[in-house]
This record gives C-alpha cells, sequence and structure tokens, in this order.
C-alpha cells in the first residue's frame, strides 16, 4: 500500500503562492480529469482550502505512483505556473507519514487557528468530491472516513475545540474591535454565502451587529443565509452599490480573477468618502486587491496571512490540548497502519504458517511413530519444535512488516513466495 502527498500550506508558502496553486470548486472535476488521464490505476483526493493545497494518492504497485516531480508538474500544467516558481514550496510525505499528517489536518492540529470546526467539513466535502468524480478508491476511502473520526475523537478527548477556534472568531474579536468598538450601528456586507460566510456572519452577530447585506453569484443560497441571520437580500450585480454602503465587508468567494481590484475600490471611495471601513477577506485567491489597503488611513483590509501573528498565540496557549491531541493522532496512526500490514501481508504469512505447520506436524508424527517411547514427553517436544520454527520464521516475517510500514513490500512477497514455495 503505497501513500503519498503533495503539498503546501500556510506554513510553508504565503498567500500569493497559494491562491496561484488553489483549486476553486469549478476547477476540480477538470483537475481529476488530469490526474486520471496522467496516473489511471492511482487514487486522487484534492484538499483546496484558504490555507493549504494538497493532492493525496494511493496506489498499490510503487512503480505506478506518481513522484514529487510528477505531482509539481501537475501544478504547474494545470495552473500555467512556472515549475521553478513553487517547487521549492512543495512538501511531499509518503508511508505513515501521509496517514500522520491527514490526521492532524482533519483534527484542525494543523490549522491556522487551532480547533477550527471548519477544517473537517472541508475535508468531507474533498472526499466527497473525490468519490463524485470516481477518483478516490479503497485505501483512500478507509484513509480519509478514519481521518474523519479521529477528529472526532480529538474534539470529545481534548478541550482543543474551546475558546476562540476559527479564522472567523479571530479576526472579528482581534482585528474588527480595534476599529470599531461596536457593531451594532455598523452595516456589515457578506458576500458569498457558503460555510465561512456563515460562520463570520455569526459572531458579527454576536457582537451586536443587527444590519446585514448580504450578496452572492446564486441568489438562492444568499436568501437562505440572510434568512437564517435576519439579513436583506441584494443582487451581485449592485455590488458597487452595497460596497459604498457597508462599514464592515466579509468576502469569501475565492474569485479568479480579483472580485474588486484597486480601481473599482478608488471609484467606490470616491462616492464614500474617507468613512472608516474594514474589509475581511477570507477569499483564496484573494478577493479584494492587496493595494486596496493604502487608498487611506481608513481602509482596514484584512487577509488570512494577516491573522498569523494571532494565531500562533493562540497555539502557544494551547500547547497541552495540542499533546493530548498528537497522542491520540499517533495512536491511531499507529492502529492504521497495522491493519494495512494486516491486510497486505496477512495472506502470505498465513500461507507460511500453515504450510511450515504442515511440515511440522508430518514429522512430529514420523517422530513419535518411529519413538514411540517419547510418548510422555509429546507436549514439550512440540512446544520446543513450535518455537524452533518460531524463530526461525522471525527475520522474514519482521522484514516483511518493516518494509510494509513504507507500502506494500511487493518485492520481498515475491521473494518469499520464491524461496518457500508458496502458491497462490
Amino acid at each position: 500500500m503505497n501513500l503519498q502527498v503533495v503539498y503546501c500550506n500556510h506554513h510553508t508558502s504565503n498567500l500569493s503562492l497559494r491562491e496561484r496553486l488553489a483549486f476553486p470548486p469549478a476547477q476540480i472535476p477538470k483537475a481529476y480529469a488530469a490526474l486520471r488521464s496522467a496516473f489511471p490505476r492511482a487514487e486522487w483526493v484534492v484538499l483546496s482550502t484558504c490555507n493549504r493545497v494538497e493532492v493525496y494518492t494511493a496506489q498499490e504497485d510503487p512503480a505506478q505512483i506518481p513522484s514529487h516531480q510528477d505531482v509539481a508538474q501537475f501544478f504547474a500544467e494545470f495552473h500555467r505556473v512556472p515549475l521553478t516558481e513553487f517547487f521549492d514550496d512543495l512538501l511531499e510525505r509518503t508511508g505513515p507519514d501521509v496517514v500522520r499528517h491527514l490526521f492532524q489536518v482533519a483534527s484542525s492540529l494543523d490549522s491556522m487557528v487551532l480547533g477550527e470546526p471548519q477544517i473537517v467539513a472541508q475535508v468531507k466535502e474533498a472526499y466527497s468530491q473525490a468519490q463524485a468524480n470516481s477518483a478516490s478508491g479503497p485505501l483512500t476511502n478507509e484513509l480519509f472516513q478514519r481521518a474523519i473520526n479521529v477528529s472526532k475523537r480529538v474534539r470529545t478527548e481534548t478541550a482543543l475545540a474551546e475558546g476562540r477556534v476559527s479564522i472567523a472568531s479571530v479576526a472579528v474579536a482581534e482585528f474588527g474591535r480595534k476599529i470599531f468598538d461596536r457593531f451594532d450601528d455598523k452595516t456589515v456586507l457578506v458576500i458569498g454565502a457558503g460555510e465561512m460566510a456563515a460562520e463570520t456572519l455569526r459572531y458579527l452577530k454576536e457582537a451586536g451587529a443587527s444590519e446585514i447585506l448580504v450578496t452572492n453569484r446564486t441568489s438562492e443560497r444568499a436568501t437562505a443565509l440572510a434568512s437564517e441571520w435576519g439579513g436583506k437580500v441584494r443582487p451581485f450585480e449592485k455590488l458597487d452599490e452595497c460596497l459604498a454602503e457597508a462599514d464592515v465587508i466579509v468576502s469569501t468567494t475565492g474569485a479568479d480573477p480579483c472580485l474588486v481590484g484597486i480601481e473599482r475600490f478608488r471609484r467606490i471611495r470616491k462616492a464614500t468618502g474617507e468613512k472608516p471601513v474594514f474589509i475581511l477577506d477570507l477569499g483564496v485567491p484573494r478577493d479584494f486587491a492587496p493595494a486596496i489597503r493604502d487608498l487611506d488611513d481608513n481602509v482596514f483590509l484584512c487577509s488570512i496571512d494577516d491573522l498569523e501573528k494571532i494565531c500562533e498565540d493562540n497555539r502557544k496557549s494551547r500547547a497541552r490540548e495540542v499533546e493530548k491531541a498528537l497522542v491520540i493522532v499517533d495512536q491511531e496512526t499507529e492502529k492504521f497502519m497495522a491493519g494495512l500490514y494486516h491486510r497486505a501481508t496477512g495472506p502470505i504469512v498465513k500461507r507460511l504458517r500453515e504450510q511450515w505447520r504442515s511440515v511440522v506436524d508430518q514429522e512430529t508424527a514420523r517422530l513419535f511413530a518411529r519413538l514411540p517411547h517419547l510418548e510422555p514427553d509429546r507436549g514439550e517436544i512440540e512446544r520446543t519444535i513450535e518455537q524452533m520454527v518460531n524463530k526461525l520464521l522471525h527475520p522474514p516475517l519482521e522484514a516483511l512488516r518493516d518494509e510494509a510500514r513504507e507500502g506494500t513490500p511487493h518485492g520481498l512477497m515475491d521473494a518469499l513466495k520464491r524461496l518457500f514455495r508458496l502458491h497462490e
């Protein structure tokens, strides 16, 4: 069983690179089609969020699994980004490290905000999309299902999810509160209607926001979000008017190209004057051009990367709960790999033991037939022979176990079949 993940995240690369390599939902089917075309026998799952872009793959035959270079080349060709501009930012993990990494990701141990609940939903959605596009298979199915269960265990057995545990909560509490001391007299505009938009809106409502405008390219989703939080739906075509009206802007669409460029926003500022405006851009790619923050002193633009320092403080304060969660992840990784080892090598181990058991039975029967006076010591003799067999089998079986931790040991299994004449 050969596992691999090639990825970049908020630890290894900046937002400008992540947004160039991200896979918006509309591009996912095309991405899977390209991956299947290049490596038709491999299993695939693509996980693309605001903080990470990860491509998981699994394959029984090590000769068929793509290399780090192969996956990097896929990124380059699919996104039309020169390989030299990002290759050093792409990390690779294989074998048990893939399992441990995904379990940490799903449990929000690798998130910008520790304990945030959105990531497990994003992992579920990525897995669901892989299934819908016929890209996943037996190994990735088991891996992602187990990751979701591990995240539940971490949330149940630790206090990691207590307190401010989402990007939205940190942004509103740490940034929004520094700009506005109250929200009950502010107009809030939400662009987008997904989970991140709803999560941010929840914290703004808790902070007192009551005048809420929601706009989205799909009006049905905007209506549903506005209805849930007592907001008003505005047509997406009226976005400029909404931007001019708002004091707080939350954008989560990840539009490509950028939704609001510098010239567009400059025109809006001419209409509004220099009133304070807080823009929380949670889109990847970014929805608002970074240069907008320099238009005047009353434009406060906060992007995903701006939250990094506060989130690092959050991580330090939760160190004890992180340790508990990492113990759980390690336990679950070992269990998962033990299951893979048993499934991959179990049949050959069983045949090898059965063959030696048959030899032992034949030879002990012959021994006691020739030397019946040994019958009183039969039990002790059989135990001694059993111990000898186990010691003889231990080195090859231990080698098989060690290699299975890194992937299915096809070469060693084939060698054992030839050496011991094991037949299918």
